[in-house]
């Protein structure tokens, strides 16, 4: 449990970049952010350790940075995890309300969350979540069952996994740097927590992160995390797309993408021609507007097309009454809200912080770290866990936390 004066770390292992935040819990619960250290990441691919040494000492040069502008030294960080690896189900139990009266009892309610957590995983595999949803009494959802009468009591977990192996790599990055990882929390929980309010997700709210190697989002309905996924697609893939079809490096088609690119087809400009480089040096080229639109909105709308379909029957827009909010880096390109309405036939926005967040951590980028410290300030009691869960994902990555 925070206490006054303590501190908080979280760490972010991204395709783009390493992001370690380091955060001052204050008496009265709030939370002053103190250290910031940033590195371009390094082995690492679609949120995956490909080159465990290169992840390493990027990562341990942001943590470095972070505390040595803060002026402290963290203990234990709490560190966002992605990647095409996780995946997620619906596990639901009942059981009948064992009382004579049919009140439910809180004995009733702990037998129904434990059988509903119950579902066994491959060895190779380890739970990062258990997300609970609403419980039903004879059918009727209830927010909190106890003293209720009713006969049947019901619940469902929504349980996020990944593959033990790439897990504990990001762990043991951690680890290599003397410490220890607090929590494991889904990236797109961390943003929704920063960019959409209590109310946004009480009315129901799809929330997007899209970085350069996949795009996680989650889906909230009466304030609960229904569903989360993860798209192994992000703007990398719209960079090389525009290197494919135009006939660019990737450096030049990144350039491209950023002071160009726009996730739409627009009137404005649509004939216009631009220099490649703007020298007129060899290799300058003029390029099309509307061959750049072309590009990028295809896989713009691609992307947002897999989550839907990801989503499927659960995106109802009655139930979805605050729209598409978009974060992340790939979230900056122009006119990507327009795109996301149109796919989601839904209201979208690109998401903003909070207004107590200083101006260099207001970049959409920033959203997964940010929404890890207020997870760590904020959200643990309210978060629907399994008793002992950090031993029980401790224990079973044990066999995978060995010394490089």
């Amino acid at each position: 449990m925070v206490t006054k004066g303590s501190y908080i770390g979280a760490v972010e292992i991204g395709t783009s970049k390493v992001a370690v935040l380091v955060g001052e819990v204050l008496g009265d619960r709030r939370l002053n952010i103190v250290g910031l250290g940033q590195c371009s990441s390094r082995g690492v691919i679609k949120g995956d350790v490909v080159d465990f040494k290169a992840a390493s000492d990027c990562t341990h040069a942001a943590i470095l940075a972070a505390e040595q502008r803060a002026g402290v030294k963290v203990d234990a960080v709490y560190l966002a995890q992605s990647g095409s690896h996780l995946s997620g189900f619906l596990h639901e139990a009942g059981v009948s309300v064992s009382s004579a009266d049919n009140l439910v009892s809180r004995e009733d309610m702990e037998q129904v969350m434990t059988l509903a957590r119950g579902k066994e995983l491959p060895r190779d595999r380890t739970i990062i979540h258990h997300i609970r949803r609403p419980f039903r009494l004879d059918g009727r959802t209830v927010a909190d069952p106890e003293h209720l009468e009713g006969q049947r009591l019901e619940v469902g977990y929504w349980t996020v996994h990944g593959n033990a192996a790439k897990v504990a790599d990001h762990i043991h990055i951690i680890n290599g740097f003397t410490l220890r990882v607090e929590d494991l929390v889904l990236s797109s929980l961390a943003s929704a927590a920063i960019v959409t309010t209590e109310e946004e997700r009480s009315n129901g709210v799809l929330v997007l992160d899209l970085g350069r190697g996949t795009t996680d989002w989650a889906l909230y309905v009466d304030g609960c995390c229904l569903l989360t996924g993860v798209v192994p697609v992000g703007g990398d893939h719209i960079t090389n797309d525009l290197s494919l079809g135009l006939r660019l490096t990737a450096v030049q088609a990144e350039g491209i993408k950023l002071r160009y690119g726009r996730a739409g087809i627009q009137a404005v400009g649509k004939g216009e021609k631009i220099w490649l480089n703007g020298d007129f040096a060899i290799g300058d080229k003029m390029l099309s507007r509307l061959a750049i639109d072309q590009i990028v909105s295809a896989r713009v709308d691609e992307i947002l097309g897999v989550v839907k379909k990801q989503a499927g029957p659960w995106l109802r827009p009655e139930q979805i009454r605050s729209g598409v909010v978009l974060t992340g880096g790939t979230a900056k390109l122009p006119h990507i809200d327009e795109a996301a309405a149109r796919v989601f036939n839904l209201p979208a926005r690109v998401g903003e912080m909070p207004a107590w967040v200083k101006d260099e951590l207001r970049d959409p980028g920033c959203a997964t770290v940010l929404g890890l410290l207020y997870y760590g300030l904020h959200c643990r009691k309210t978060r629907a866990a399994a008793p002992g869960r950090g031993s029980r994902w401790l224990r079973t990555l044990k066999s995978y936390l060995v010394p490089a």
